[in-house]
């Protein structure tokens, strides 16, 4: 038996997840690998070909790893389970005229529900991922740091794991470019995973078409949804669209022509079937309020207390001042903020540390 013990290893067929579970190997951790089937492409209805983390091939890709490094693997079936709250989620979202994160939430509610479930199975302390994220251990909080590559920090997407997660979470990439992880891969005989291209698709939407997978899900809505009112920001009627749930705040091109200057989504109106219409500055706002908050660095926040925030994924960051209201943080930015959408997480730092997060309900 491993002197470091047992560790779950959620892997994917990819490059990220394959070397987490070669280097937790080689620290002499007992790896046992585990893929997840959370999607069925076939029952999606998009045109492209099955790719990403649920097709065949990915599962076969993972397969190979582990019988050449000489550790077990098992495939779960979680479809049901994701399916009922990511995708409802999903669709509800944009029913609601907000834009979902479906990552995010299949991050803290589904993958890390179900990898300490199979490692509570199997006697495995630990579950290890191929984030690129530090955890790290101050004050009695676990908390989710930054990690060294920049260009592929993925603590954004963390912001909902709870001390338990972290406890027993190994994120054996943090310390690593992807420049040179994909030299480790290299080195080690995986030449053609080291070149694997990346996926940034959700894995329910092969097609990258969301306003496609709304339709297919709900074969009503588009005749529902469809002839509603364009309005600019003084309620003057521009034009007709296709259907609120099909825009996003911020969104310029698929909004039709005949404008005189460029026009941008600045709101959405669910229960009118309204969307509204406005220029470029019409998208700033200085704050905004956040619901389903986990703290993470702290057990509460301090009144007032100073936090750079960001609103989206690569987002360079806005300071701000937090501040309880209900269950809800507000937060009073600084400096305006561009295209500030209800759905989208918000995620609150000091320096490189999380101090916790939650989901946009609507900006102010």
């Amino acid at each position: 038996m491993s002197k470091k013990g047992k560790v779950l290893v959620a892997m994917s067929g990819g490059i990220d997840s394959t070397v987490t579970a070669m280097l937790l190997h080689e620290e002499g951790y007992e790896v046992i690998g585990i893929t997840m089937k959370t999607w069925d492409y076939a029952t999606s209805g998009g045109s492209k070909k099955e790719t990403g983390c649920c097709s065949l091939d990915s599962i076969n890709d993972a397969r190979e790893v582990a019988v050449h490094m000489g550790f077990h693997h098992f495939i779960i079936d979680i479809r049901e389970e994701f399916g009922d709250y990511v995708i409802d989620d999903f669709v509800d979202e944009y029913i609601a005229g907000r834009t979902p994160n479906p990552c995010i939430l299949c991050n803290t509610h589904i993958k890390w529900s179900a990898l300490l479930k199979r490692a509570d199975a199997m006697d495995c302390a630990f579950i290890a991922t191929g984030h690129y994220a530090r955890i790290n251990h101050e004050n009695g909080r676990y908390y989710i740091s930054k990690a060294t590559d920049p260009r592929k920090d993925q603590s954004y997407v963390l912001w909902g794991l709870n001390q338990e997660c972290m406890t027993r979470t190994r994120f054996p990439l943090a310390p690593y470019t992807k420049d040179e992880i994909r030299a480790m891969a290299a080195e080690r005989g995986y030449e053609a995973l080291s070149k694997k291209p990346e996926s940034y698709e959700i894995c329910f939407v092969p097609d990258n078409d969301y306003r496609g997978f709304l339709k297919r899900r709900i074969p009503d809505l588009e005749d529902e949804v469809r002839g509603g009112l364009f309005i600019d920001q003084e309620g003057k009627v521009l034009g007709t669209h296709e259907g609120y749930p099909f825009y996003t705040i911020g969104q310029r091109k698929g909004l039709g022509g005949g404008f005189p200057t460029p026009k941008y989504v600045t709101e959405i109106r669910p229960d009118e079937n309204v969307v509204i219409l406005g220029e470029v500055h019409d998208l700033l706002r200085n704050g905004m309020v956040v619901a389903d908050v986990n703290l993470q660095k702290y057990d509460h926040l301090r009144e007032g207390m100073e936090a750079t925030t960001l609103v989206r994924y690569n987002d360079r960051g806005t300071l701000a001042k937090l501040f309880s209201e209900d269950d809800n943080i507000r937060v009073e930015f600084m400096a305006n903020v561009r295209g500030i959408a209800p759905g989208q997480s918000a995620v609150f730092y000091e320096g490189d540390d999380v101090i916790g997060g939650g989901r946009i309900l609507r900006s102010l």
